[in-house]
């Protein structure tokens, strides 16, 4: 099958492919975490669980989508039904537990989860991953932790590049910015179209993904020590996927080859905002309107559109310096959220939020953080949640870094509210549902080894989860929602670290640990109890070409078998490797290959849903 790339994205990947060369500088990201508190924090400053891929180690890695990105990060599970339909979970927790954020907004509309599908990684500065309850500064849906993905700016002057790939379809993608003194300008796009594979495993038809994003972003100082600056995205989506069979007798006879299903998916979010800096840098602030607007059709019929809104104004004091040096700091943040869906019209709810953070770091080597918000909702009672974190720096470059907090996850629309019939089943909110409550603590240490040329960082966490809502029946074919008695228990070790082998050669590890259990003392579902990651990247002819390899490895991980019994059954222990490889041709022209799945494993993350098979890409990247 010919596939056209259209015009726009073939006209923006051509110019950015051939343009003359230029020398090109080597950027090294500082050691921030953006989105750690009221205001950034320095990684080893930073007493909470957090991990960083950055756009250099997605591209080496060959990493196409976020989801994949994801995987191989400690105290991360991502799973799902297909690549159409991928859910994160932190620590056990549940899908709606982790906020993504894209550029500090809200990638969900409304009261659900964002559900990954194509989410590429094109046009990406960085992902940052927080672990643990970050309610106090993101309210509702932090409970487990907070996924915020970055775009690229620019670093200064005016850059541009591209990439084009081939392999089980395509993808091109391409950027422009500009950047000086006072501000900047940039505008990213990409178009992939993914032709996917056969969810049921009956080599059918292909459930495929077709994306198109466009970001763009500015900023700009009008005046001395005051910046206005805006972020738009829009996306938009198409993806097949299969129906299941409840009929069936085994995983293979579960997910139905169905050429007629499919989805449609359109996504923005947008924010302005205004930052003032004063009294030499003591006195920051900044003021934001934010709006996530999405809607999601299925077999082409009238999408459910959700919509959210928040205002927030963040004024943050140096005590003892400016706030950008990172001392004593004293921060505030004022925010006003709304959402809607246009599936319970009706429903539409509010929250007004105050939050309180200081930061100290003391010339001992000890940092502390500490902070407290109150929710005032238009729907449940009031809710104070907390968190503190403290990291301690020796002089043998060891560091020990601990927190504690608690978070809260609103009960969704349909939890509330929902009065709806699927084959002979009808599902009914319940409107005295109380929000989840996840409380939790962790422990670490940071191992600096080798001469500096390794790390090694081990952590230990806890979380117990109250009023944890489910699914119960009320009658032969009547189901509503409760929170359950009791409390779910979650507990585990994450370890990850680096290794600079050689000059040439790097090497990366991540392991987690998890134990995960529902009130009655059953295992939750879709939660491996272990997930290891290794990885190397080894630099080759003389530093223009590189070789990366990525391998993974899940056990115990548990899945409900929605036919014959439906008891809750564990899934076959898997290998998947996945090796990407790259050459510069110039200081501009880069070639690019790589293979998912190297030895064509066939598993599953969830029963009856097969796994993609081996596939070969081939591409182009550039930039100037």
């Amino acid at each position: 099958m010919t596939k056209t790339i259209p015009a726009a994205f073939a006209a923006l990947s051509a110019v950015a492919l051939s343009a003359p060369a230029h020398a090109q500088d080597t950027v090294t990201l500082s050691p921030i975490i953006i989105s750690g508190g009221l205001t950034p924090i320095e990684a080893a400053r930073y007493g909470r669980a957090a991990s960083v891929i950055t756009a250099q180690e997605i591209e080496e890695r060959g990493i196409l989508s976020v989801q994949d990105a994801l995987r191989a990060v400690p105290g991360v599970s991502v799973n799902g039904t297909g690549h159409s339909s991928t859910q994160v979970r932190i620590r056990g927790g549940e899908g709606n537990h982790t906020l993504i954020l894209i550029d500090g907004v809200e990638a969900a509309g409304g009261d659900g989860e964002y559900i990954l599908t194509g989410l590429e990684t094109a046009n990406i500065e960085r992902i940052e991953v927080l672990r643990g309850p970050q309610s106090v500064y993101y309210g509702s849906n932090a409970s487990a932790g907070v996924v915020n993905i970055i775009t690229k700016k620019g670093t200064g002057g005016f850059e541009y590049g591209g990439s084009a790939e081939y392999g089980a379809g395509w993808m091109a993608s391409g950027f422009v910015a500009f950047r000086d003194d006072r501000g900047g300008l940039s505008l990213g796009a990409t178009k992939r179209d993914d032709e996917g594979w056969d969810y049921s495993g009956a080599d059918g038809e292909k459930d495929g993904i077709t994306r198109q994003t466009l970001t763009l972003a500015g900023d700009y100082e009008v005046a001395k020590g005051l910046t206005l600056g805006f972020t738009y995205r829009t996306s938009e989506e198409r993806y097949d996927y299969d129906n299941t069979n409840s009929g069936a007798t085994a995983p293979s006879g579960y997910v139905v080859d169905d050429p007629s299903q499919f989805s449609n998916r359109d996504e923005k979010t947008m924010q302005v905002y205004a930052e003032y800096e004063t009294l030499g840098g003591r006195l920051t602030g900044r003021l934001s309107h934010e709006r996530t607007e999405n809607a999601q059709g299925y077999n082409g019929f009238t999408p459910t559109v959700t919509k959210g809104e928040a205002t927030k104004l963040r004024l943050s004091y140096g005590l003892d310096g400016a706030v950008s040096e990172g001392g004593h700091i004293l921060s505030l943040l004022a925010e006003r959220e709304a959402d809607s869906a246009s599936s319970n019209p009706v429903y539409a709810r509010k929250n007004d939020s105050l939050a309180l953070e200081y930061r100290g770091s003391f010339d001992s080597g000890l940092d502390l953080q500490l902070g407290a918000r109150y929710d005032d909702n238009s729907v449940f009672g009031d809710s104070v949640t907390w968190n503190a974190a403290v990291s301690y720096q020796m002089d043998s470059g060891v560091r020990l870094h601990a927190s504690a907090g608690t978070g809260v996850v609103n009960p969704s629309y349909s939890e509330l509210y929902s009065n709806s019939t699927w084959s002979g089943i009808t599902y009914l909110g319940n409107p005295a549902l109380n929000p989840e409550r996840n409380r939790s603590f962790d422990i670490g240490v940071e191992v600096p080894f080798a001469e500096g040329r390794g790390l090694v960082d081990v952590t230990y966490f806890n979380e117990t989860l109250t009023d944890e809502i489910t699914s119960v029946q009320t009658g032969p074919t009547t189901y509503s929602y409760a929170n359950q008695a009791g409390d779910s228990k979650r507990q585990g070790i994450e370890i990850s670290g680096r290794f600079a082998a050689t000059e040439d050669l790097d090497l990366r590890f991540g392991y987690t640990y998890l134990d995960a259990t529902n009130p009655n003392g059953s295992v939750e579902v879709r939660r491996p109890k272990h997930e290891l990651a290794l990885g190397a990247t080894l630099t080759t002819f003389g530093g223009r070409g590189t070789l990366s390899a990525d391998a993974r490895y899940v056990a115990g991980n548990f899945d409900t078998r929605y036919f014959g019994s439906y008891a809750t059954a564990q899934l076959p222990d898997y290998w998947a490797v996945d090796v990407a490889a790259s050459y510069e041709v110039n200081a501009n022209l880069r070639l690019t290959a790589r293979v998912e799945n190297l030895f064509d494993t066939a598993y599953s993350d969830s029963w009856g849903y097969a796994s993609r098979g081996r596939t070969v890409y081939v591409g182009l990247s550039s930039s100037f």
